[in-house]
């Protein structure tokens, strides 16, 4: 896989994760690309922290919708909104993931664990974007989803025994995305649900740090 795909790869996986009527959220990066690769039949309310309300696809310079200025996503990125969508308050924003309206979110990730637990705030001594509304999001939300690369520039794992880093929440997560494999995480442990094309279970054994067992109905990444 080009290293160009891997973003999109990985946004596609996710988006199958998506029922038709839920509200999402989407955090910054990778995750704005989900809405492009809806399966079809499926219609899904986003809801982004910047107020948005049913986001929509995004947009490209030259079409219609786009307006860089304005209407944004939880990145800065231009975003637009879906018919029928409209603007909201902050407070009422984080009312609506507080009170457990949003059905899934997917966040990316400096670490993962094995227990579910996430960290992808910040690196300490480091400059990071900070928190944003991550930490509710992991508090409020029934389903969280990690959309990441599965190793550091460096090599080493981001799916850990155990976090390292501070925490944006604890055994929070529900699955986990890269572009090597797809886990379910479990009270037992992380399952190991499908490989990408290419890739053998021994393959993620060597990069995972995290131990995970292998589910007897194994898929292939698509």
């Amino acid at each position: 896989m080009e290293k160009s795909e891997i973003k999109g790869f990985i946004a596609k996986r996710c988006a199958k994760e998506l029922k038709d009527g839920d509200v999402v959220n989407l955090g910054i990066g990778l995750p704005t690309l989900i809405p492009n690769y809806l399966p079809e039949g499926v219609e899904v309310i986003i809801h982004a922290e910047l107020g948005i309300v049913s986001a929509g696809v995004s947009p490209k310079e030259g079409d219609a919708n786009y307006d860089p200025y304005h209407v944004v996503d939880a990145g800065g990125s231009p975003s637009s909104v879906a018919f029928g969508g409209g603007f909201i308050d902050s407070a009422t924003n984080f009312g609506l993931i507080r009170g457990g309206h949003v059905d899934a979110c997917f966040l990316g990730a400096l670490e993962v664990d094995a227990k579910g637990n996430l960290a992808n705030w910040i690196i300490p001594g480091k400059k990071m974007p900070g928190m944003g509304g991550a930490m509710d999001l992991c508090a409020g939300v029934k389903k969280i989803v990690v959309a990441t690369d599965h190793c550091e520039k460096s090599g080493s794992s981001k799916i850990m025994k155990k976090c390292t880093l501070p925490l944006t929440g604890a055994k929070c997560v529900t699955d986990i995305v890269t572009e090597r494999c797809y886990f379910q995480v479990t009270p037992n442990g992380l399952v190991l649900k499908e490989l990408a094309p290419g890739y053998t279970v021994e393959d993620i054994r060597a990069c995972t740090e995290a131990d995970f067992t292998v589910a007897e109905d194994l898929g292939v990444m698509e």
